[in-house]
């Protein structure tokens, strides 16, 4: 949406959020509105009849003052009766009106939250679905089970939204709940991690399709908005991150990764700034320590020239059934894992059984190129002998180390939709 009078987007969506408001009460406003006018209107005839017979004005002098007396009073009038009547005010007299008056906006929001219109209320969280998916992904490592703590925080601000005001604002307000339903979530699943040597161990873990993780990138308008970074999303972090007790690991999602302040962290979570810091530095501690020894993540949310080139051997390996060229790619100790089984898969010589199984027969696959979690992935289709059209099978997500395939985690033909996928090719 463009922004009006230079205010920002987010300012400017919130408009139609104010018009709606004003509209709710426009019926009460314009019978005040009413009320005024004729006090008013009162008012000047009477004091105008007062004084013509007083003053013993000349009738031409009565004739003008009563005709002036009528035009203040349908100014009078129209200001506060046919104006609020208007189905909608000019965005830009709105605008103009919130940029000097910054409290009528968080107003405006606390009166839509707790107003009890739905289509309202979700009009002003809707925007926010994307960030609060991806936080609760962070947490807990699934795709799909974000997706149900995203459902569940709508459903929990909306019963609670008579508690709703201004203070920090909407989106802190929302990610104060999504991080409850998360902590609540861990505490009923009893998932204690103490160790992640692969994927294998994380049977829960799910693929993130790029292509919605680029809903909250931040643009100009939006500089404060969520920079979802490879770093902070690809599958090692999201296994790594899964060793901290739960509280900890919201600690530091909120504060290394999402920016927040201790004090603001602290009141999301209802604790104290000291707590917030020793938690902060406990689970900086256990991450620095298990983390892997690799190199850095590209700064980049696009795929390295590097990557591209490997993902496209990839595709072109498998789509020949080429066993050889498929292992050229990879190092000599890559690992395949297939989350949600145990099987963990190291070295050349523990690939080329799979290899061989997949590409035996009169099978044939067809690839896709696209990207998860900020990595090179392949979305593949099979199409058995026998059959006239390919299937949604698997995807796989490689991990690039030292200008070859370092890892492979195969996941399952579920999040296909997520990706934007059909479930069948010609």
């Amino acid at each position: 949406m463009e922004s009006v009078h230079g205010m920002s987007s987010e300012q400017s969506e919130l408009l139609g959020v104010v018009r709606g408001v004003r509209n709710r009460y426009r019926t009460k406003i314009a019978l005040r509105g009413a009320a005024i006018t004729l006090a008013t209107a009162f008012a000047l005839f009477a004091l105008s009849a007062y004084a013509m017979h007083a003053l013993k004005y000349s009738d031409g002098v009565v004739i003008t003052a009563r005709v002036l007396t009528l035009l203040v009073v349908a100014a009078v009038a129209i200001w506060f009766v046919v104006l609020p009547l208007r189905p909608k005010w000019r965005d830009e007299q709105v605008a103009l009106y919130l940029e000097e008056n910054e409290r009528s906006l968080n107003a405006a929001v606390v009166t839509a939250v707790r107003a009890g219109d739905e289509a309202m209320f979700g009009r002003l969280t809707e925007r926010h679905r994307r960030e609060l998916h991806v936080h609760c992904y962070r947490m807990l490592g699934s795709f799909d089970e974000a997706e149900d703590l995203v459902q569940e925080t709508f459903l929990r601000a909306w019963r609670g939204r008579a508690g709703f005001d201004a203070g920090p604002g909407l989106r802190p307000w929302l990610y104060r709940i999504a991080t409850n339903a998360c902590l609540d979530a861990l505490r009923r699943r009893s998932r204690r991690v103490t160790t992640v040597d692969s994927f294998a161990e994380l049977p829960w873990l799910q693929p993130y399709p790029d292509r919605l993780l680029d809903e909250v990138a931040p643009s100009e308008e939006q500089p404060d908005a969520v920079l979802v970074s490879r770093e902070t999303i690809e599958l090692a972090f999201l296994a790594l991150i899964q060793l901290l007790p739960a509280r900890q690991r919201a600690v530091v999602i909120l504060r290394d990764v999402l920016g927040w302040s201790a004090k603001e962290t602290a009141d999301l979570l209802e604790t104290s700034v000291a707590s917030v810091n020793s938690a902060l530095q406990r689970g900086r501690a256990t991450l620095e320590e298990r983390a892997p020894q690799r190199d850095a993540a590209p700064a980049t949310a696009e795929l390295t020239e590097e990557e591209r080139t490997l993902l496209h051997g990839f595709i072109d390996a498998h789509e020949r059934a080429d066993a050889d060229a498929a292992v050229a790619l990879a190092r000599e100790d890559i690992r395949v894992t297939m989350p949600p089984y145990p099987m963990v898969y190291d070295g050349i010589a523990a690939m080329a059984p799979l290899l061989e199984r997949a590409f035996g027969g009169d099978d044939e696959w067809r690839l896709i190129p696209i990207r998860a979690n900020r990595m090179p992935a392949a979305a593949s289709y099979h199409r058995a002998a026998s059959e006239t059209e390919f299937r949604a099978f698997k995807i796989d997500v490689l991990r690039v180390e030292d200008g070859a395939i370092a890892e492979i985690t195969t996941f399952g033909a579920g999040l296909f939709p997520a990706f934007g996928l059909a479930p069948t090719l010609p």
